[in-house]
């Protein structure tokens, strides 16, 4: 891997890691069809850095939810967000654990990625139909955790399936998008420590910096783009690309 290829992968990480365009879906399209290969320790370097702008984002609001919890206080707004940070990250966990082989051998299926661009667009059409009328249950919680489980499937957006959901169940644009992000921190986080390999050749330093530095910029310019978006209730949008792309997928697959 050299660096136009570091700074591409970190460009293509940073841009559809938050954007409802399944980040891993396009990781895996460019891998397969351009021959791209980067260590392990590059893809964990480059989700760390995405988290690390969700950290920026919203480190008030994570400072907020560990003292709320640490104090025991949770009937605050915090606190109860906390519990239901909690609630929805097991249902994300278990579905990681316990289909973690079937899961990971998708990452290797032109076809079910394809597939999963097509549903990720439903989801995100369907958000059409949302109210933007109300807050989040502990039931919201739950689901939108599920949803993220899922999409640990290359092709189902991350972004697109919690917040989609979330809008989808009337939840209000800006609550179901902040709940999202706060939900993805300790998934990334989990992830990243599983995925973890301290032994990194000397020669691969200055690629993972450069792409780890390219996806927190590229990051930053999604999230704001996503957030326009929600607000202006048209997230629906990118069913389009993601029904194009799924659909040209199985043309060059079946040709």
């Amino acid at each position: 891997m050299n660096i136009f290829e570091a700074i591409f992968l970190g460009m293509l990480q940073g841009l559809t890691e938050w954007l409802p365009v399944s980040s891993s879906g396009h990781l895996v399209i460019f891998q397969q069809f351009f021959n791209i290969n980067p260590p392990l320790i590059f893809n964990t370097a480059l989700h760390m850095g995405t988290l690390v702008v969700i950290l920026y984002v919203y480190h008030r609001e994570v400072v907020n939810i560990l003292k709320s919890l640490l104090k025991g206080d949770v009937k605050s707004e915090n606190g109860q967000l906390g519990l239901m940070l909690i609630a929805g990250t097991i249902p994300t966990f278990l579905i990681g654990i316990i289909f973690r082989t079937t899961l990971e051998a998708f990452f290797y299926s032109l076809e079910i990625v394809a597939l999963a661009f097509i549903l990720t667009g439903v989801i995100l059409y369907s958000t059409k139909r949302g109210k933007n009328t109300r807050g989040l249950s502990f039931f919201d919680a739950i689901l939108i955790g599920a949803a993220q489980g899922v999409a640990i499937i290359p092709g189902i957006s991350r972004s697109g399936s919690t917040v989609g959901f979330g809008i989808i169940r009337d939840i209000k644009g800006e609550i179901a998008v902040k709940y999202s992000f706060l939900l993805s921190i300790p998934v990334i986080m989990g992830a990243t420590i599983v995925e973890f390999n301290s032994s990194v050749q000397v020669d691969y330093l200055l690629p993972i910096a450069l792409g780890t530095l390219t996806s927190m910029i590229m990051g930053y310019i999604s999230y704001k783009v996503l957030v326009r978006f929600v607000n202006n209730r048209s997230l629906h949008n990118f069913a389009y690309y993601c029904w194009a792309l799924g659909a040209i997928l199985l043309i060059i697959i079946l040709l």
